[in-house]
C-alpha cells in the first residue's frame, strides 16, 4: 500500500467512524430523524446519504461490488433505529477498507471509470471530493445535533491524531 491512497482511506475511515459518533451522541432514535427548521436532512437522512454515496462510488465503481444504490430512498426512509444506521456506517467502512486498501498510488492519476458532471476527474481528484463531501455532511450533523439537543459537546470529529489510529 502506498502513501496517498493510503491516506483517502484512512480520512475516509474516521470520517465514517465520526458519523457514527454523531448518532451516538443524539438522546434518542427519534432525534436522529429530526431536522430543524431551515433544514432539509436529518442526521439519520445524512447518513444513508453518505453511506449509499460512498458504497456506490468507490465499492460498486471501484471495487465492482454489487451495491446498487436507490439514492432516492436516501432521502425517504425514515426512523430507522440508530443501530441499524451504525451497522450500515461500519459496512461502508468495510467496502472503503476493502476497496482501497492495498491499491498503489499509479490508480489515483488514472480516470475515474464514471463520467460525473461532464467530466472525467482523476480517480484521485474524485476521492477527494468524496472526501470533502463526506465531512461536509459531517458537520451539518454535528450542527443539527447541536441544536436540537442544546448541547455543545464536540465529537471529536476530525481529530488529525485519530488516523493514526486506523489500521
Amino acid at each position: 500500500m502506498t502513501a496517498h491512497t493510503d491516506w483517502l482511506r484512512r480520512l475516509l475511515v474516521r470520517d465514517l467512524t465520526s458519523v457514527g459518533t454523531e448518532l451516538e451522541l443524539f438522546p434518542d432514535d427519534a432525534l436522529v430523524w429530526t431536522a430543524p427548521p431551515g433544514v432539509t436532512n436529518s442526521a439519520g437522512t445524512l447518513t444513508l446519504h453518505l453511506c449509499g454515496n460512498l458504497q456506490y462510488f468507490v465499492g460498486t465503481v471501484l471495487g465492482g461490488t454489487n451495491y446498487v444504490r436507490q439514492r432516492q430512498l436516501e432521502f425517504s426512509l425514515r426512523d430507522i433505529p440508530r443501530e441499524a444506521l451504525i451497522t450500515e456506517i461500519a459496512t461502508t467502512i468495510q467496502v472503503v477498507d476493502a476497496t482501497l486498501g492495498g491499491r498503489d498510488d499509479a490508480g489515483l492519476l488514472e480516470p475515474y471509470p464514471d463520467v460525473l458532471g461532464g467530466l472525467r476527474l482523476p480517480a484521485g481528484l474524485f476521492l477527494h471530493h468524496l472526501s470533502v463531501h463526506l465531512a461536509f455532511h459531517l458537520g451539518q450533523m454535528g450542527y443539527v445535533r447541536r441544536f436540537l439537543t442544546g448541547r455543545s459537546t464536540s465529537s471529536g470529529a476530525i481529530d488529525m491524531h485519530r488516523l493514526n489510529d486506523i489500521a
